[in-house]
């Protein structure tokens, strides 16, 4: 049964590179260009986090430098523009005790992003209400649910970041 299988399986892995379909890129775009300067300054905060414009912009520099991101961060001669504004985050309770203590709540944070080419001066990507909500539980003590509460916070923050991430790599 296997030996039958095998013609049928090279059959088709040619007939799809005659296609076209390639399983590897075949040259270096801009996202891979070494030469390609992008500029991400923090984000404008207009949220009551305290660092959350800085810690988006850096975590979303790891991230496109983990995605294969070649060139630089920089402001001098970018060719790409990276803004962004958080513009909101808010803590909803979820559920609750049936004397009316919090027991799980939802921390959404909601930001606006564009990238804009500097050569041409053309807006490639601008999303005005990107969210992203993560659910922590509370409790009696402040202590426990304020760390909860951060971790929503680092999580929203990486899943914004990783659509923000394959968005980016897509456009250049």
């Amino acid at each position: 049964m296997r030996r039958s299988l095998q013609p049928l399986l090279l059959l088709l892995l040619f007939g799809a590179a005659a296609c076209g379909y390639r399983l590897q890129p075949e040259g270096k775009g801009r996202f891979t260009d070494p030469s390609v300067v992008i500029e991400l300054s923090p984000f404008v905060n207009d949220s009551p986090e305290p660092d959350a414009g800085s810690h988006v912009a850096a975590r979303l520099r790891e991230e496109l430098r983990r995605r294969g991101f070649e060139g630089t961060f920089g402001r001098v001669g970018a060719d790409f523009q990276v803004t962004g504004k958080i513009r909101e985050s808010r803590d909803d309770v979820f559920s609750h005790t049936s004397s009316r203590f919090q027991l799980e709540n939802r921390f959404t944070l909601l930001l606006a992003v564009r990238v804009v080419d500097t050569r041409q001066g053309t807006v490639l990507w601008k999303e005005d209400a990107l969210a992203e909500t993560v659910s922590y539980y509370a409790g009696s003590d402040a202590q426990y649910t304020a760390s909860n509460r951060r971790a929503a916070f680092e999580e929203s923050v990486r899943r914004m970041v990783l659509r923000m991430a394959q968005t980016i790599r897509l456009i250049l």
